[in-house]
Parts: structure tokens; C-alpha cells; sequence
């Protein structure tokens, strides 16, 4: 068996392939198409309010709006490439990671230390950067609005550390981040020379709303969860209309429980491997509901079971990984191990 068809292997850089495909294959999983069709129609879109949008308020803002989405579809792809690559070819899923970067206004790479191996591997404890109990306002909607800037300096730490690690110890890593740092910066700076006003409003902002909304994503899938529980750790959003775009990313169980699974196949594994075990109160069957039920409307911010969200002390965040490596998991999804094996 081939290093690219071995289910589940790191390729170095932290990434992993995920039930291998044929590599005579250029997509990994045709359900992919629909991915870079929205990505590609986001820089189509981006490209149009650059050469013909008038600089009208009324025309803007809704493109703004629109802009916004795309690139936060831009932010769920990124999430979606550093769990399970797109492309059979290593140097096209490099290419991918740039083309990302640049509507997500992030690079790929940096996502990796904060989102796989320290949510992934140790959701909700002190080892995780973006546990939910850093969200501390009394006032829930403040949580909602504001849970990404009260955490962006963990977030930036713990890519700046890692970044030092990898320097010295995944040279690949290393140099696919700066190629992704390098392109980001050289187009940002080419757009406002062209026209800084349409850079701002086209490119800035949605890229700021796209780190909000991907980071904020967090708090709306973890919670008020049981993270003791290898099957009520996160919140599923179930509408068919919210997970068509972006990509099934509302089926959360299954996606800590086998994070290298494709999106395309998480809908029928939560049915089938999920929804029996879970409590059912988890399954959201809207997000805007949801959104509106939890932090706008009177109640306060509960648990998942209608108890009262008691928050742990926030603390300081505590090292996950060493000069060695990542740290062993802690996280129950990934130690528990509850999900039933692929015979060889």
C-alpha cells in the first residue's frame, strides 16, 4: 500500500489523507467540484466588484454582505483542506492551500496548530486555544459577537509557537507557510495600489468576517456540550440548506470522531454511526434558531440539556505540545474510540 492510499497517515507537514482514493484520480472526491465551484465564484465575484461595481452604498453593502459569505465559505474550505485534502497530486493540494489563503485572508497553514492539534486533540480542556469557556460576557449576544477577539492572541500565540517548532522540525511546513504568507501579502498589497477603498470593502472586510465567523463556529458547535462524553461533546446543525454550502460543516459529532472523514460522506456516517448514541437535543435543525433562541432571545446561556451553563475558571492556556511533538490526545472523540473499525 502507497503512502497516499493509507488511511488516515500524516504526510509530514500535519495534514492527513483520509480512505484513499485512486491516485489516478485529480479530485480525491467528486462532491469537490462543488467546492471550487464556490471558490472560484468567489474570486470571479471579488474580480467583477473590482473592474465594474459603482461605488453606490445601496450596490455596495449587499455585495460587501455577499463578499462576506464567500470568503467565510473560503474559511469552512480551509477547514475542510487541512483535515482531508482535495486533490490526489501533493503539489496541487500546496496550490489549493494558496488559492484558500487568499479568500480566507488567513494562511492555510497557520489553521493547522490551532484547530487540529489543539481543539481536536483536547477539546474544551486547557490545552485547547478556543475552548468555550474563555466567552465570559454575561449578556450571551456579547459571547457571539465578540468570543473571536477574546481569544485572537491565544489563537496567534499558539501559530507563532508552532511556527518556531516547525521551523526547526517540518521544513515542509515551514516553507508552504511562507509561500502562503508571501502570495497573501504581495496580492493584498497589489489590490490597494489599485484601488485601496475596493480592497478595503472587498477583500479586507470579508476576510475579517471570515476569521469571525469560522472562530465563532467554535463556540456554537462546543458550547453548553458535554465534553466528557464521546457522543455529546458538540452541537449538530442538521438544515440541509446551511450544510449544501458550506459543505456539511454542521455535522460536528462525527467530524471530532473521525476529523480525516470527507465532508461529502458526513451526513449518512452522523445518521448511521452518530444520531443512535447522541442525545437528540444536540441535532439543531436550524442555525439561525438556534442563533436567535440562544443569544438574542431572553433565557440565558445554557447547557445542551436546559441546565444553566456553569463556566469553569478560565485560566491560562497550558502547553500542548513539546520540542518532541504534539502532546498525546486528551480529547474523549479521539481516545474513546467508540466508532466501529474498517475490517483490513
Amino acid at each position: 500500500m502507497t503512502r497516499r492510499a493509507t488511511r488516515g497517515v500524516l504526510l509530514g507537514d500535519g495534514i492527513e489523507m483520509s480512505d484513499g482514493a485512486p491516485p489516478s484520480k485529480i479530485l480525491r472526491y467528486a462532491a469537490d467540484v462543488r467546492t471550487l465551484a464556490l471558490i472560484g465564484g468567489w474570486f470571479a465575484l471579488v474580480a467583477l466588484e473590482f473592474a465594474f461595481a459603482p461605488m453606490n452604498p445601496w450596490v455596495v453593502a449587499p455585495l460587501v454582505a455577499v463578499t462576506c459569505m464567500g470568503s467565510f465559505l473560503g474559511a469552512v474550505a480551509t477547514h475542510n483542506a487541512v483535515h482531508c485534502p482535495v486533490f490526489t497530486a501533493r503539489w496541487m493540494n500546496n496550490l489549493w492551500q494558496v488559492v484558500l489563503t487568499l479568500s480566507y485572508g488567513h494562511p492555510v497553514s497557520s489553521y493547522l496548530p490551532g484547530h487540529n492539534l489543539s481543539h481536536h486533540r483536547h477539546a474544551e480542556s486547557a490545552r485547547d486555544v478556543m475552548r468555550t469557556d474563555k466567552a465570559r460576557f454575561r449578556y450571551n449576544l456579547f459571547n457571539l459577537l465578540f468570543f473571536t477577539a477574546s481569544i485572537s492572541t491565544s489563537i496567534l500565540g499558539a501559530e507563532v509557537s508552532y511556527a518556531r517548532y516547525a521551523a526547526r522540525r517540518r521544513p515542509r511546513f515551514t516553507r508552504q507557510l511562507a509561500v502562503e504568507s508571501v502570495v497573501m501579502v504581495a496580492v493584498l498589497a497589489t489590490l490597494v495600489a489599485i484601488d485601496w477603498r475596493r480592497a478595503l470593502l472587498f477583500v479586507v472586510i470579508p476576510w475579517q468576517y471570515a476569521a469571525w465567523g469560522i472562530v465563532t463556529m467554535n463556540l456554537l458547535q462546543h458550547d453548553g456540550c458535554d465534553a466528557a462524553s464521546p457522543w455529546n461533546h458538540s452541537r449538530n446543525f442538521v438544515g440541509s440548506v446551511v450544510n449544501w454550502f458550506t459543505f456539511n460543516n454542521g455535522f460536528h459529532t462525527i467530524h471530532h470522531l473521525k476529523p480525516t472523514l470527507h465532508w461529502s460522506l458526513a451526513p449518512a456516517a452522523h445518521h448511521d454511526l452518530v444520531a443512535p448514541h447522541m442525545d437528540p437535543r444536540l441535532d439543531e435543525p436550524s442555525l439561525p434558531a438556534y442563533v436567535l433562541r440562544t443569544f438574542v432571545l431572553p433565557g440565558g446561556r445554557r447547557n445542551f440539556d436546559g441546565t444553566p451553563r456553569v463556566l469553569k475558571p478560565a485560566g491560562a492556556d497550558e502547553p500542548w505540545f513539546t520540542d518532541d511533538g504534539p502532546l498525546p490526545a486528551t480529547a474523549v472523540a479521539v481516545t474513546a474510540d467508540v466508532l466501529p473499525r474498517r475490517r483490513a
